[in-house]
């Protein structure tokens, strides 16, 4: 099947938000550089990364715009540029884009990091292998140093890394508190959190402390930021407690050296996907490593994201930051 030199994408046009997210018919096919592979993409991965990137509040992972958005899409190897031995023309894979180019029906991987769509699995059950199971694995593990017995608060429990995180902790024998909306409580017991809290109650921190004897947990995996970035403070164990800080799902907050001398004496740790890969690729290959550990074991499965056309990407954004979703998101172009 010959490659078309035009193809549908979704162009992200201003700083704006989702809503400057517009289809083109005919933008330019990307050709794949040295050690690049070129696939037609099957799913993308929505991430809150990419709602960072549309209002340029995601430093150096803020393209210029117009740029056709989405960092993480799965499909087919439909070219390979020089030097490329594997993966090679029909393989499916799934990776991330430096440089965006997901929502689109075509999309330029880095070879070395597209990584093969699980054997037996639809190429859209594969979203989030690259973004939102390692992200939550990293934080429990590496990160967090979660052991058996401890207990861990995680945010936004029932989204995508959410989910992954809540399976991951009971695997390792972690007692579970999950916050969620209400109507997502019974989600997260099936999956087995210990506690549930609403994630719009009055005090979150107060919840915790309570669950645990006025201890507070041993680590807390914080992606909700805003208002809800000092519950995570104050939920946290004095001294040994850790708080892993992977997101800013609901804006920026603010912290001061004073607050941790005399208010929130914890052990906060930043967590960025990118440059733990940039920075740490050893530490990064271990944590993919025991991911795959973990779904040849069956610990972690097929993903069962939901789905939208590729031209509702602006409407599946705006969901997904008014968390009106469970679980990952996808489009399919």
């Amino acid at each position: 099947m010959q490659t078309p030199s035009t193809m549908r994408a979704l162009l992200q046009t201003s700083y704006r938000g989702p809503q400057d997210l517009g289809l083109m018919t005919d933008a330019p096919v990307p050709n794949p550089g040295p050690g690049e592979v070129l696939i037609r993409v099957t799913a993308a991965g929505l991430n809150f990364l990419d709602l960072s990137r549309s209002r340029g509040e995601a430093g150096d992972w803020s393209p210029r715009p117009p740029y056709v958005a989405g960092i993480e899409g799965a499909g087919e190897v439909v070219a390979v540029g020089e030097g490329v031995t594997s993966p090679g023309p029909g393989a499916h894979v799934i990776g991330v884009g430096a440089n965006g180019g997901a929502f689109a029906e075509y999309m330029v991987l880095a070879a070395a990091g597209a990584v093969p769509v699980p054997s037996g699995w639809g190429d859209e059950q594969a979203v989030g292998l690259c973004v939102s199971w390692p992200a939550a694995l990293a934080a429990l593990r590496p990160f967090g140093d979660l052991k058996g017995g401890q207990t861990v608060l995680i945010h936004a429990a029932a989204g995508g890394t959410g989910q992954a995180a809540v399976t991951m902790a009971k695997h390792y024998g972690a007692t579970v508190i999950g916050t969620a909306s209400p109507g997502k409580h019974d989600l997260l017991r099936t999956l087995g959190a210990d506690h549930v809290i609403d994630s719009r109650g009055a005090d979150i921190a107060a919840e915790v402390l309570q669950l645990t004897g006025g201890a507070g947990v041993d680590l807390v995996l914080e992606s909700a930021g805003g208002a809800n970035f000092q519950a995570s403070l104050a939920a946290a164990k004095r001294v040994t407690g850790k708080v892993v800080v992977f997101g800013v799902a609901g804006g920026a907050a603010t912290l001061t050296n004073w607050d941790l001398v005399y208010r929130h004496q914890i052990q906060l740790i930043g967590l960025n996907l990118g440059t733990l890969i940039r920075s740490a690729p050893q530490i990064f290959g271990e944590v993919m490593a025991e991911m795959f550990g973990l779904l040849a074991t069956g610990v972690l499965g097929p993903g069962r994201p939901t789905t939208y056309p590729l031209a509702d990407g602006p409407r599946a954004l705006a969901d997904l930051e008014a968390r009106a979703t469970v679980g990952k998101l996808a489009l399919l172009p």
